[in-house]
């Protein structure tokens, strides 16, 4: 399991720094005006119902049932099981499409009202949703296609299809004078990224024996249990999702360059979530619905254990990092083009408030797995919702005195809650948080912390004079030397307080 997290996260961090790449010629290209938000709030549209339909909710119903199926019934039922799925999700993301893009400038009113009174932006923004939102239903196939190579312990073609959505999306935009505006070359990199992507999991599927075939849906046990699941997975995707919603809605409202602000430093935030939280999420849950399958409750248990150290372990570097030096990275990473030192401040202090809530983000998966695994989809609906209220609160509450790092910071306010939730719903049921072996771990990973932080805010302070004589990559060369005084902090902390036998327990369990 260690070893295909490491997988996993190997290939999400190759497609993070592709992305990276993509944000710097975003930035440069794009900057952070009208046509920037425009873009922004196209591509989060169908990204949200994507988090809420696909990626989401039918994950965690679809890989537990799909695991339980192959365990207990054999790969030919699976197959069939998958087969009918795969036509029922093709249909219902038919219907989607048909009625956004008929009803496009309806459905950007509704999601983001504060464009009423700017028509530029309102109109640039229903036209690059029109081309984005198909992506919507290419990327619902490949989750689905995804799910199934999971479910059979192959990873590396869903962990690396993202990596051609920035392909697609820096060669769009490396011909942006060939399009109407570059918003518009951004937005058909996303829709050429959803064929590539499709292609890429069809092929490894085939090449597997997995490939995907159209059959007629059949309402049997597993089929009516998969789709009791997915009902309440829904509604607990649709909760996380309406935070985000709400990030959306309010920002409309904000000057001009607060929706480019979230992006920026959500791209930042999101690596270590993507990297580590997600990408251990994602081999945990068939892990686990795999263990409890066969009646091994103390493996499944272990198996989450041993994971939430190995994410913890992992997360601490960058937490310092955003906390601490977040307006080197931002100046560092972006600073050119028409990415002026002003957005870089604004997206600097945003990254700040969302780096409060980067534990919750990370872990939040692991301790969902728990519940998804054997089949649960509605206690994490509770976890998950409850959170989304106060985090909405919170956002209306802050939005006029602090912006969009009000924003950031009600998401973070919420991650901890829904965390809070999801382990006392645990240990109410007796599914466990961990085992003694983490718990003892915790103050030293503390420590860890405390020291790569103290490090990078020393390089900050004092290398910033020698650095502000150079004649040129003056931002960029105080970002690389934040970057090796905290690794070299975190490599000895990690030697001297966790120690090689530990890390060898870790990855060898």
């Amino acid at each position: 399991m260690i070893r295909s997290i490491f997988s996993v996260g190997g290939w999400t961090l190759l497609s993070r720094l592709t992305g990276f790449a993509r944000d710097i010629m975003m930035a440069a290209v794009l900057g952070a005006g009208p046509v920037a938000d425009a873009f922004y709030l196209a591509f989060r549209l169908p990204n949200h119902f994507r988090a809420i339909f696909a990626e989401g909710a039918f994950n965690t119903a679809f890989i537990p049932a799909y695991a339980r199926v192959k365990t207990q019934e054999g790969d030919a039922k699976a197959a069939r099981f998958a087969d009918g799925v795969l036509s029922g999700v093709v249909v219902v993301q038919l219907a989607v499409l048909a009625f956004a893009l008929m009803a496009t400038p309806l459905v950007v009113a509704t999601l983001a009202p504060g464009l009423a009174d700017d028509p530029e932006r309102f109109a640039l923004t229903v036209g690059y949703t029109r081309i984005t939102f198909p992506y919507l239903g290419l990327i619902a196939v490949v989750t689905l296609v995804g799910g199934v190579l999971n479910a059979n312990e192959r990873f590396w073609a869903a962990a690396a299809a993202s990596i051609l959505l920035n392909v697609a999306m820096v060669g769009t935009l490396s011909v942006a004078g060939w399009f109407p505006t570059a918003g518009d070359a951004a937005a058909w990199g996303v829709l050429i990224s959803g064929f590539l992507q499709v292609g890429l999991l069809v092929f490894d599927a085939e090449r597997h024996g997995l490939g995907p075939r159209f059959a007629l849906p059949r309402l049997d046990p597993e089929t009516r249990r998969f789709l009791i699941a997915l009902g309440p997975a829904i509604l607990g995707s649709a909760g996380l999702q309406l935070a985000i919603f709400a990030d959306t809605i309010v920002a409309s409202f904000l000057p001009q360059g607060a929706v480019a602000a979230l992006f920026y430093a959500e791209r930042i935030y999101q690596l270590p979530v993507g990297v580590i939280g997600i990408a251990a999420g994602i081999v945990l849950l068939p892990e686990m619905s795999r263990r409890l399958a066969a009646g091994d409750e103390a493996g499944a248990r272990h198996a989450q254990a041993r994971a939430l150290e190995l994410i913890l372990l992992l997360v601490l570097p960058f937490l310092a990092a955003c906390l601490i030096v977040p307006e080197e990275i931002m100046r560092g990473l972006f600073l050119r083009g028409a990415f002026t030192g002003e957005a870089a401040r604004a997206a600097a202090q945003t990254l700040a408030a969302y780096a409060i809530g980067l534990i919750p983000f990370v872990v939040m998966r692991a301790f969902m797995s728990p519940f998804y695994a054997r089949g649960d989809t509605r206690t994490p609906v509770i976890a998950t919702l409850g959170a989304a209220m106060v985090n909405i609160a919170l956002k209306v509450w802050l939005m006029d005195d602090f912006a969009q790092v009000g924003l950031a910071f009600a998401t973070s306010v919420g991650g901890w809650i829904s965390l809070a939730l999801l382990i006392a719903f645990a240990l109410r049921r007796g599914y466990g948080c961990g085992d003694a072996a983490l718990v003892a771990l915790l103050p030293r990973l503390a420590l860890i912390g405390l020291g790569v932080a103290a490090a990078l805010f020393a390089a900050a302070r004092f290398g910033a004079p020698p650095i502000a004589a150079l004649p040129s990559l003056r931002d960029e060369a105080t970002l690389a030397l934040c970057i090796a005084a905290g690794g070299a902090a975190y490599g000895v902390l990690v030697a001297l307080l966790v120690g090689p036998r530990r890390l060898k327990a870790l990855l060898r369990p």
